[in-house]
């Protein structure tokens, strides 16, 4: 199922179940990956941006923000929570287009791995550098392979909270790479009333030396590796890789 499809109900929930992502350590680090490569503020584009979230720490870090996202549900509570500056597209980022470049572009909370195809995966990263100013900035984050293989494969995850419960069943399957979530969440609606919603979402695991090959492959400079959102090198272990990359083919001084 397509992540544009699966997201149509659990869009109203997905904030709340999505907690314990530390946006605002996340967004302080890629902060200062932009800075210390004198970055500091301009365009800047998030691909899947879902509610907002991290589209909206970067506004208040001074960025002009444009996000763009394939599910019409995550992108209405987008825009109901975000400054008026802040402006949403309902595109895939497969195939997204701009009016003109920006200087970096950011996909976070795994967003990436929603790319079943490696094909298909070039060709974002061919869009990203085409709508990147010269020398501009791609930061994104991706599970990997050995996170879905080893971690979290054939696993099952179940909370139980108050107002929103679920159970999150994983299966990965090792020759395809794609893994497998299967949701069923329940979201208080009475006292006793609770509803039942239910998702498939497919996600593929990449190896950081396959990214770091479509990224080139894809018209971009492979610029680093981090293990997630430390300081950290990524390496065999790396659970979420943060890759950076940058801007290729475009004459500084032509434009």
């Amino acid at each position: 199922m397509s992540k544009e499809r699966s997201y149509e109900s659990f869009a109203r929930v997905y904030d709340e179940l999505m907690d314990n992502v530390p946006y605002d350590q996340w967004a302080g680090r890629i902060l200062e990956i932009f800075r210390d490569h004198g970055i500091h503020g301009g365009l800047a584009l998030e691909l899947g941006c879902g509610t907002g979230k991290m589209t909206r720490q970067l506004d208040q870090a001074g960025y002009d923000m444009i996000g763009v996202d394939s599910s019409v549900d995550m992108l209405q509570i987008a825009r109901e929570e975000s400054p008026a500056d802040c402006l949403f597209l309902l595109q895939d980022m497969r195939a997204f287009e701009l009016y003109g470049t920006v200087a970096v572009t950011v996909s976070v909370c795994d967003s990436i791995n929603y790319i079943l195809d490696p094909g298909e995966l070039k060709q974002v990263f061919r869009l990203v550098n085409n709508y990147l100013d010269p020398g501009g900035l791609f930061l994104f984050d991706f599970n990997t392979e050995h996170k879905y293989r080893d971690m979290i494969g054939d696993s099952v995850i179940a909370e139980d909270r108050e107002d929103v419960s679920f159970i999150w069943y994983n299966d990965y399957d090792e020759a395809s790479h794609i893994n497998e979530i299967s949701l069923r969440v329940f979201v208080r609606e009475g006292d006793d009333l609770f509803r039942k919603f239910e998702e498939e979402h497919l996600q593929r695991g990449y190896t950081l030396e396959e990214m770091k090959r479509l990224v080139r492959e894809g018209g971009m400079d492979f610029l680093a590796a981090w293990d997630g959102y430390d300081k950290r090198p990524a390496g065999p272990g790396s659970q979420r890789v943060l890759l950076l990359a940058r801007e290729k083919g475009k004459s500084r001084q032509g434009l």
